[in-house]
């Protein structure tokens, strides 16, 4: 169920007891951590800094629950957060353990109080992220209490954007679970919100199925090792959770499903040369009642396991020669009435899928490729070229629009290029304010081409970094490039202290440079 109605209530530390949000929690790690910052990242929407401050140690910091707050000890998301933030403020202290569970008699407590007892929940699309700040903050949800919290500074922040997302593609390579959730980290240190799984493609089909087992046990790279039990995928989504992150998960159909053949027999298109079969296989067969029988049993387990009322389906580059040579693809075109339209081919395919998906309380989002001809989803445009003219063609359309094109990462490329990631306008395109409202955010892409374990991070970050703070932060504040540069170098510095294989931006040095592997 979606969060809605919830209320944390905290305050700016300017007296010895405070309530501040754990929204505010990475500021404060920020302006007092054991290092001198030119800035935060991304920026708040506005922020006031006094040269005031509080001298902070560990043994007289903790947090708590305030006295009218519906969350008691034992909630899990705010416990989680208090003992992971705890040893972020104090990365040399060894007994966070014992000062969180006291609260009594600390000179410096940071209370928390909620209004409704929603520790169980998972962040939602239209989970608030917002933090305003006088004396006293009000916010609406668990998941604004992962950003911010300042010593003697007044802020007001919430996201431009509502969807932020990061890309990770784990059929091209397999990427170990540990690699995944550190990227989580990473992206919770940037205010990224949303996970896009691109779990399965052509080269493997690493999630293993309860209900069809031959998908990964054939399709994955290996059945044991390169595969993500149904033990790992809650883990991963657990993991997130904790951190405010949805999970979106994607199984790309008809085309990209090349593995999905090997494990599913008659799931795919043959391919015929010559009036007979060649012995390759093209996009998924949509000729085939058995065809949306299985789809409808993959999707209803699939609903399950994600909880997110999301989910992607795919519909990009498909191949339609194989469609073309079939015999009997053919014929079922003219049957339906389709003549030698194969886009009312794929038309009819999406919208068999979509509808399934929709009975199971689905979302759906689709590559723009399908936009084309289907009006009943939320469109991610990828293509480049003039990608603020299909924004604009989408969001016309009075469909949601998601922004990935400018923010492909996957190519080799200097980290100094940053800046072209930075200057990304999602909304410079001319259309009404209720249009422009349709644009939800963006994504970073990370396919896996050229990518695992060993280069995933460097690849990411800081780049990741600049995409990060265009769609949180106000456009008119975050344009200059020269101004952005020591903020972001700074946070790369933190990202090493943290873990975080950040590539550098130029010459120079980290205060606690990157040590482990």
């Amino acid at each position: 169920m979606p969060v809605r109605d919830m209320s944390v209530m905290c305050a700016v530390c300017s007296g010895r007891r405070a309530r501040p949000n754990l929204n505010l929690l990475l500021l404060l790690i920020l302006l007092l951590g054991p290092h001198t910052v030119e800035g935060v990242w991304p920026l708040p929407q506005a922020i006031t800094s006094s040269t005031e401050r509080y001298p902070l140690t560990p043994q007289a910091f903790c947090f708590s629950y305030g006295r009218r707050s519906a969350a008691r000890p034992g909630c899990s998301v705010l416990d989680a957060a208090s003992e992971r933030y705890f040893s972020l403020i104090f990365p040399d202290y060894t007994y966070a353990n014992d000062v969180l569970r006291l609260s009594e008699n600390k000179p410096f407590t940071v209370e928390i109080s909620v209004d409704h007892d929603d520790c169980d929940s998972y962040p939602m699309e239209n989970s608030s992220e917002k933090c305003k700040d006088q004396l006293m903050l009000l916010d609406d949800t668990f998941w604004s209490c992962y950003r911010y919290f300042v010593n003697k500074t007044k802020i007001e922040d919430f996201p431009r954007f509502q969807f932020r997302g990061i890309l990770l593609d784990t059929s091209r390579h397999y990427l170990p679970v540990k690699t995944i959730l550190k990227s989580l980290d990473a992206m919770a240190y940037n205010k990224f919100n949303v996970f896009h799984w691109h779990i399965v493609d052509d080269p493997s089909f690493p999630y293993q199925s309860h209900t069809f087992p031959d998908l990964s046990s054939k399709g994955a790279f290996h059945p044991m090792t390169h595969i993500y039990t149904q033990s790992d995928v809650r883990r991963v989504i657990s993991y997130a959770r904790l951190r405010g992150i949805r999970v979106l998960p994607e199984f790309d159909s008809p085309g990209h499903t090349k593995s999905w053949g090997k494990g599913q027999s008659d799931l795919l298109t043959p391919c015929y040369k010559g009036g007979i079969p060649s012995g390759t296989f093209g996009p998924v067969n949509p000729a085939l009642p058995s065809t949306y029988q299985f789809m409808e049993r993959l999707f209803k387990e699939v609903s399950a396991v994600f909880p997110d009322s999301y989910i992607h389906l795919g519909g990009d580059e498909v191949d339609l020669s194989c469609w073309r040579s079939n015999p009997y693809v053919r014929a079922f075109m003219q049957k339906m009435g389709f003549g030698v339209d194969f886009a009312k081919l794929e038309a009819f395919y999406m919208e068999k899928v979509v509808n399934i998906t929709s009975f199971f309380n689905k979302t759906s989002i689709v590559w723009q490729d399908v936009f084309d001809y289907h009006e009943r989803v939320m469109v991610e445009v990828w293509k480049e070229g003039c990608y603020l003219c299909e924004v604009r063609r989408v969001a016309k359309a009075g469909l949601r629009v998601i922004l990935a094109s400018p923010w492909y990462l996957d190519q080799p490329g200097p980290t100094h290029n940053w800046a072209r990631y930075y200057t990304v306008w999602p909304l410079a395109f001319k259309g009404t304010e209720e249009q422009k409202s349709l644009v939800i955010g963006g994504e970073v892409c990370m396919w896996g081409e050229y990518v695992d374990a060993t280069n995933l991070a460097p690849r990411l970050w800081p780049r990741a970094s600049a995409a990060a703070e265009r769609l949180w932060s106000n456009e008119k504040q975050t344009s200059s490039v020269d101004k952005a540069f020591p903020r972001l170098q700074d946070f790369r510095c933190i990202l090493l202290r943290r873990g975080i294989q950040a590539e550098p931006l130029y010459v120079g040095h980290c205060k606690h440079e990157y040590h482990s592997v």
